[in-house]
């Protein structure tokens, strides 16, 4: 295992000048898009080749259908351009699920109290598009639903994308 092998998860918060410690993680750190930028170059000067970045999304911006996801200006976007912006010599992977952005924390949309695989899906793909537009070199669904990377690779295509590699965890 060599440092050519690592992705470093980061947190991305809004906000200016903001490091702020995550007590259940003991070590780890929500950044502010300044302050990411920093420490991912930080991270490119030790040969770490890839960042994979989690937006904390306000309450105020969650919704039931998770429409922030898809906001082209949203805080995962504006981090991915930013970062992008920066260096062009690190990688820049993208979690693609509902949680962080759905009033109820779900991965999916919910009908009835119940997860809808293939309106989800559609919801996936428009998220993964903003991402890609902004920069995202690495897709990387969690969701869980069933035919989203094959719905997702159609959608980047679709849109131009066809470097946009995906990774699903």
């Amino acid at each position: 295992l060599t440092v050519d092998d690592l992705i470093w998860p980061v947190f991305v918060q809004e906000g200016e000048n903001l490091t702020t410690p995550i007590d259940s993680m003991p070590g780890v750190h929500r950044y502010s898009i300044d302050t990411l930028v920093e420490a991912v170059l930080e991270a490119e000067a030790l040969g770490i080749p890839a960042v994979a970045i989690f937006p904390v999304t306000p309450a105020e911006k969650k919704t039931e259908g998770g429409e922030e996801s898809f906001n082209p200006n949203n805080l995962i976007c504006r981090a991915v351009r930013a970062v992008k912006s920066a260096t062009s010599n690190i990688g820049v992977i993208c979690d693609v699920a509902l949680d962080p952005f759905t009033t109820h924390g779900q991965d999916g949309l919910l009908v009835n109290g119940e997860v809808v695989n293939d309106e989800t899906i559609g919801v996936l793909c428009k998220q993964a598009l903003v991402q890609a537009d902004a920069g995202c070199d690495i897709i990387a669904p969690s969701d869980m639903m069933d035919g989203r990377v094959g719905a997702i690779r159609d959608a980047l295509d679709g849109a131009g994308h066809h470097g946009v590699l995906i990774m699903a965890y």
